[in-house]
């Protein structure tokens, strides 16, 4: 199955089990391994990792799966991870390079439903969600 299937799949089945918890994350962390990442309005615990996982029990038969919390260096994966966290510094990899760069890091200074604007040491620059390959909010300093 396709990982993107496989995202929307688990997505659609904790929707209907754990309504609260959003799946920010589903990468393959290997060839039968699946790194999840979970968030909660509540934040992450042990027991909702297991919760998570429990739910998924007939993924186990053809991967190993890893839940987590997101952590301080958050996926920001929607328009509406990155309107949130507008001021926070967050680091932009690119699907193919941009003026020879394949990421942007700077500070979130806008999101609309079509694109992040980043404040960049090199400048403003806006970046269409459809251009994103990945991207994460930064550790303060």
């Amino acid at each position: 199955m396709a990982l993107e299937e496989l995202h929307n799949e688990i997505e659609q089945r904790l929707a209907t089990a754990e309504p609260e918890v959003e799946l920010l994350e589903c990468e393959r962390a290997g060839p039968e391994r699946l790194r999840l990442v979970i968030d909660h309005p509540d934040g992450v615990s042990l027991a909702l990792c297991e919760r998570v996982t429990g739910h998924l029990r007939d993924l186990l038969v053809d991967y190993a799966l890893e839940v987590s919390s997101p952590g301080p260096e958050r996926p920001l994966t929607k328009p509406d991870h990155f309107k949130q966290y507008l001021g926070r510094r967050a680091r932009v990899r690119l699907r193919t390079p941009r003026e020879g760069h394949r990421s942007v890091t700077g500070e979130l200074v806008g999101a609309s439903d079509a694109e992040v604007t980043v404040a960049a040491d090199e400048g403003v620059v806006s970046i269409p969600y459809s251009e994103i390959n990945k991207s994460n909010l930064l550790e303060a300093r």
